[in-house]
């Protein structure tokens, strides 16, 4: 182990965008497998030998840039995913409602009746059915 070591020293490694990448390679992949199709294979292969460069390359500032980049893009996708995910986790136990003023979301317990709602952002009362 320890000549991986000596070979990673002053190189990039591992990062979200070639974590991305690799992910990437393997649905299509795969896909190319069923399909048994060559040239999809082919189109496989640019992620793979991205990542692979990225991960060996001495380049780091311009590498740590193109991670910049892609984790700007990459997490409004993530935070809508993880929003949206926890509220379906959440939907046995609590409704959500919109503040008909400021359009916040606002949580509440399921199974109360009626009950008035408070909105934490601007304090406007409104009455829903939970």
């Amino acid at each position: 182990m320890n000549w991986l070591r000596k070979l990673m020293v002053g190189r990039y490694g591992l990062d979200q965008l070639s974590m991305a990448l690799l992910i990437a390679y393997l649905p299509i992949s795969l896909f190319a497998q069923i399909l048994r199709v060559n040239w999809l294979n082919l189109i496989a292969l640019a992620p793979l030998a991205i990542c692979y460069f990225r991960i060996f390359s001495r380049n780091i500032v311009k590498r740590r840039e193109e991670n910049r980049k892609f984790l700007v893009w990459w997490y409004p996708f993530k935070s809508w995913f993880n929003r949206n995910f926890s509220r379906i986790k959440d939907i046995k136990d609590h409704r959500y409602f919109q503040c008909p003023s400021c359009k916040q979301k606002v949580r509440v317990p399921k199974g109360k009746g009626n009950i008035r709602i408070t909105c934490p952002k601007c304090r406007t009362q409104f009455v829903k059915r939970t």
